[in-house]
């Protein structure tokens, strides 16, 4: 095991950076307020700490070696940051680095809601930048947990203690057909279920549940279940005419307005659920969640 180096300090980078610029330690002193003498043990002393020689030093030149070349793009971004932890009292500004997340979303809740919305959202948050991700449910809170991805925007069942989150907008739920295929095939009693096929993400089929679970429901054994992935892909086979589904409404609200899509058992208030931010509840940024989830919920869901 090796042994442990001194950190350099942030003078002995800052006298680093000024002679790796202008290769003359006289001039490089002057600039730094230090006689050559005490400049050049500075350095010494910097290599020392980190074990390695920096410059090839010779009566009449001085040159980088490769290991000061390594140095140079290093100590340039530790000056950097120390220059805006000097200013963090001046907050979030111009010339300050952007506090970088990344954030997970469905793809159909991102290109409907959370793209549009991130401008707003990183005015609002000031010195926020925001990345994206785009996953599937369980995936997103799985890289969450995991610290893949910081945050993510999502109204998938949270069950996990090692997770928080904030509500952000309340997601309603409606069960369609399209027009055209229940005027071939009627569904407006429960036992035609049998000549209808149920379209959802996955066998446990987390969007038909919202219908099944609610009070009131009917029972209904479909001919088959069709397992499509996505959001958006049952949202275009519904429309297609492929199946029957229960989809968020604000993503059809257009369709179901134009008479695209049809309500099936419009008397059944299906439940309702949330799209939350989630995030690790161990995450020590919990303030600047609350704050994005806040920016996003004062945004109208369309």
């Amino acid at each position: 095991m090796s042994a442990r180096r001194e950190l350099p300090s942030i003078d002995s980078l800052r006298y680093f950076e000024a002679a790796a610029r202008t290769l003359r330690f006289r001039e490089a002193a002057r600039a730094c307020a230090l006689t050559p003498t005490a400049f050049g043990q500075r350095i010494r002393k910097l290599e020392e700490d980190l074990g390695v020689e920096l410059f090839a030093r010779t009566t009449r030149h001085v040159q980088l070696t490769r290991s000061g070349l390594a140095l140079l793009p290093l100590a340039r971004k530790c000056l950097l940051a120390a220059e805006a932890c000097a200013h963090i009292a001046d907050g979030p500004g111009e010339g300050h680095q952007a506090l970088e997340l990344t954030l997970g979303t469905r793809h159909e809740l991102g290109l409907s809601f959370v793209v549009p919305a991130l401008e707003a959202v990183q005015e609002r948050v000031k010195g926020l930048e925001l990345h994206l991700y785009f996953g599937s449910g369980q995936d997103l809170l799985l890289r969450v947990r995991s610290f893949d991805i910081d945050c993510a925007i999502t109204s998938s069942l949270l069950n996990d203690p090692k997770l928080d989150a904030h509500k952000i907008h309340r997601e309603e739920y409606v069960f369609v057909g399209a027009k055209k295929l229940l005027e071939a095939r009627s569904f407006t009693k429960p036992e035609h279920a049998g000549a209808h096929v149920l379209l959802d993400v996955s066998p446990e089929l987390p969007l038909f549940r919202y219908f099944r679970d609610a009070e009131r429901a009917p029972a209904l054994a479909f001919a088959k279940v069709i397992r499509s992935g996505t959001i958006e892909a049952i949202r275009m086979r519904t429309k297609a005419g492929a199946g029957v589904a229960v989809l968020p409404e604000y993503l059809v609200r257009e369709d179901v307005a134009k008479g695209r899509l049809v309500r099936l058992f419009p008397r059944v208030r299906l439940l309702h659920d949330h799209f939350r931010l989630v995030f690790r509840k161990d995450d020590a940024r919990r303030a600047i969640y609350e704050d994005i989830a806040r920016a996003f919920a004062a945004i109208p869901l369309r």
